[in-house]
């Protein structure tokens, strides 16, 4: 049975689904029919023009609405659609299931990912994270994960705040201290190129090994003469405090063992 299906939205997260949905082997099981935004021009490169409205009254009749929209205009977009009874699901990895507006069925569509305009991402590899108030519609999002992604997984609304925190340590915070590195290179004119093939390898250990198997380094060691020498040198950096709170962390882990 095809499914039919409506993007809400024009971010990121809309235009990677977009592209998914329109991949040929997938256009068995979905057949994307419509896509709102608030200007139609920013999606002129992906659908035709009669595939994009900028007016919820024009919304054609679907399977599932997908609201791809940010956290905090979940409600408000979700309250202003003009119909009753339908599956209504927001991709959110942070709002609750709640937040989607009582007049239809409720769902959450959630790909963990990290999504940047322009950057190609092979969707059959990312996790799709799926919860519904009932089983039927439950199964109408299974069928749509599964054409695009081989990780589908039931999580509720609890489960995806708790994911939604860990990714940010995951993926945001482990960027943030891929930027530092590369300021610290930069400071001392060293190219941040050395230190991919370490990066790679600290990701691609994780198939084999738990984050704490794969633990090394100073603090891990309890090398205090190193730490000390680290200090003294990030000693007029802004990013000192953030080296002692993390050699503390790895430190009072390995206590534990």
């Amino acid at each position: 049975m095809m499914h039919k299906v409506v993007i809400i939205g024009s971010g990121n997260v809309a235009q990677h689904l977009i592209e998914a949905f329109q991949i040929e082997e997938q256009n068995k099981e979905i057949e994307l029919i419509q896509v709102y935004t608030r200007q139609k021009s920013t999606l002129s490169h992906l659908l035709s023009w009669n595939q994009i409205t900028d007016d919820f009254n024009s919304l054609a009749e679907a399977d599932v609405y997908i609201i791809c929209v940010a956290d905090d205009a979940i409600e408000e977009v979700s309250a202003k659609l003009p119909f009753k009874n339908r599956l209504v699901v927001h991709t959110s990895g942070s709002i609750p299931l709640t937040a989607i507006h009582e007049d239809n069925r409720k769902g959450v569509f959630y790909p963990l990912q990290t999504f940047t305009k322009n950057k190609k991402v092979d969707f059959s590899k990312i996790p799709i994270c799926l919860e519904s108030e009932n089983a039927p519609d439950y199964h109408i999002l299974l069928k749509i994960a599964q054409s695009i992604s081989k990780k589908v997984y039931a999580i509720n609304s609890e489960q995806r705040r708790a994911l939604h925190v860990a990714a940010v340590f995951a993926n945001n915070f482990t960027n943030h201290l891929f930027q530092i590195s590369q300021e610290i290179c930069q400071d001392n004119q060293i190219p941040f190129e050395i230190l991919k093939p370490l990066i790679f390898e600290t990701v691609q250990k994780l198939e084999i090994l738990t984050p704490q198997e794969a633990q090394t380094g100073p603090a891990k060691r309890n090398d205090q003469k190193t730490i000390e020498a680290h200090e003294t040198f990030l000693a007029h950096k802004k990013y000192l405090n953030i080296y002692k709170i993390l050699t503390q962390s790895i430190q009072e882990n390995v206590k534990k063992l």
